[in-house]
């Protein structure tokens, strides 16, 4: 019998006495209360994987029966395993639901979040990602996907296999596709609106979601977009792809005219061979025609409002965790330590003019400070720039642009705003984030601001409340950007200097 979460207890024989069912397009499945909500893990919106390899995905079976779906399903085939999960699996295509009722001709917005790990590593399987506070707040229906990562989901096999592995360097994004097919195709069950589909995510999940603005197949199946430090202007190219599976297959031994026999290689020696390859979408031509936002914005979603958000102190939780050095930085060794994060992005900016800009700009900033806050403006924050100019050329339906500020107090402080802070804010979720959960009070005021503007952008495509002051839409003269501090705030052009400071640098999309 499954252990069933419900809150901070466990009560497994409440749970079943409420036994909640669903009809989906498969099968009857059986779920859960969680506080008010109904919740339901591990639905299969896909059959397994293994049995298509490096293909488009198929719907699941049918099955008779009612389906357990009290906990997470397997998550994806990865180089890294995750604190608490199930075993890893190309059996990997489920999703989870959170709804406040099923079955009562409500017509509530549904939101859709797909996961972060760049395209490589990660899950849904955390309590972070839970949606019973979300759902409760807004009355909503949240779902959140898992997927194929890396090789087993952007192997470009098709110049060297041919038109069976025509999809294979986007199956990854062909299974997130399926997912939203499965909200058309059984949202109104638990109570939500096919035609009201939020997708949101963060880091690799807000590049997905890019990466999916810019793809046919996926028209029509979302209509408002939300993304947090999470951007795509480019994808790989063909010749890079099939570069990337060439060295593939020589690291597995298989000569080209054996390339069938990669569909049988066992799964960890896959696993083992696709490591230390940044796998990223393919502008194949034909599944992604054409790059998301290079050379401009996709005209494919011009029509479709969006919010693209970042963290003020990026790089901090990017870079930080694998060295304690870069915290006690002195004035000598921080030239060096850029270089060494950034190089590819700095073009023929010296990184002796960006400190002594940074010293100028900031006085108090320590060699600390001006580290991350570089690292963050030329890595993360760059493609981010780019991404919302391109984006506000394009006319269209409106964007919003904002950075979150608030700095976590955990550790002493040492992380400000860094990446993946805004996860647990939007979810409402600050007791399960180590960057918030010491936050208390002043946490849970942002998270309010926050949860409460993609709940208003979910239902109007307008992510203005009472609780916030004006934000208009961005526009590039005065580049209006909303910033979520205590209290928030909206200023034009935030970090100007460090924006016009690195401009002349190039930006390369990891991956490409």
């Amino acid at each position: 019998m499954a252990v069933i979460r419900t809150g901070d207890a466990t009560d497994v024989a409440a749970a079943i006495a409420e036994a909640p069912r669903a009809k989906t397009t498969a099968g009857l499945i059986g779920g859960y209360v969680d506080q008010g909500i109904t919740a339901f893990k591990g639905i299969p919106y896909g059959a397994d994987t293994a049995a298509r390899r490096f293909q488009a995905p198929l719907p699941p079976r049918p099955w008779s029966g009612v389906r357990d779906a009290l906990q997470f399903g397997p998550m994806a085939p990865q180089g890294r395993a995750q604190a608490g999960s199930v075993a890893m699996s190309e059996d990997c295509l489920r999703l989870n639901v959170w709804t406040p009722a099923l079955r009562d001709g409500r017509k509530r917005p549904v939101l859709v979040y797909f996961h972060g790990g760049a395209y490589s590593n990660g899950s849904v399987n955390e309590d972070l990602y839970d949606g019973v506070r979300l759902a409760r707040r807004g009355d909503v229906v949240v779902v959140t996907v898992n997927h194929r990562l890396n090789g087993f989901a952007y192997l470009y096999l098709a110049e060297l296999a041919g038109p069976e592995f025509a999809e294979s360097g986007n199956a990854g994004q062909l299974d997130l596709v399926l997912a939203l097919r499965w909200v058309r195709d059984n949202i109104a069950e638990f109570g939500g609106d096919p035609g009201c589909v939020t997708i949101f995510g963060q880091s690799g999940g807000g590049a997905k979601c890019a990466t999916l603005m810019a793809m046919p197949v996926a028209r029509g199946l979302f209509h408002r977009v939300w993304t947090m430090s999470g951007q795509q202007l480019t994808g790989r190219t063909r010749e890079h792809a099939t570069q990337d599976a060439r060295n593939l297959l020589k690291a597995l031994d298989l000569a080209p005219e054996r390339i069938s026999e990669i569909k049988a290689v066992p799964m960890e020696r896959l696993m083992a061979a696709m490591r230390g390859v940044n796998w990223t979408p393919v502008v194949d031509g034909t599944v992604l025609p054409r790059a998301p936002f290079a050379p401009d914005a996709s005209p494919l979603s011009a029509d479709i409002p969006m919010v693209m958000g970042n963290t003020h102190d990026e790089t901090r939780s990017l870079i930080g965790p694998g060295d304690d050095a870069l915290f006690s930085l002195s004035w000598e060794t921080l030239p060096s330590k850029i270089t060494q994060h950034v190089k590819p992005f700095l073009g023929e900016l010296a990184p002796e003019k960006i400190v002594a800009e940074y010293r100028r700009l900031y006085p108090g900033y320590t060699a600390t400070d001006v580290f991350f806050s570089a690292t963050t403006a030329a890595r993360s924050w760059k493609g981010f720039v780019i991404q919302t100019e391109r984006r506000a050329r394009q006319g269209g339906a409106p964007t919003f642009v904002y950075c979150v500020n608030w700095p976590s107090p955990a550790d002493g402080g040492k992380w400000q705003a860094p990446h993946m802070i805004d996860i647990p804010l939007v979810f409402d979720n600050i007791a399960r984030s180590k960057f918030t959960a010491p936050g208390g009070a002043q946490a849970q005021k942002v998270a309010d601001a926050m949860s409460e503007a993609l709940l208003a952008f979910a239902r109007t495509g307008n992510p203005n409340t009472a609780a916030l002051p004006p934000w208009p839409r961005f526009e590039l003269e005065q580049r209006p950007t909303m910033l979520f501090d205590l209290p928030p705030h909206v200023e034009s052009d935030p970090r100007g200097a460090e924006r016009i400071l690195f401009a002349p640098a190039a930006y390369v999309q990891p991956g490409t």
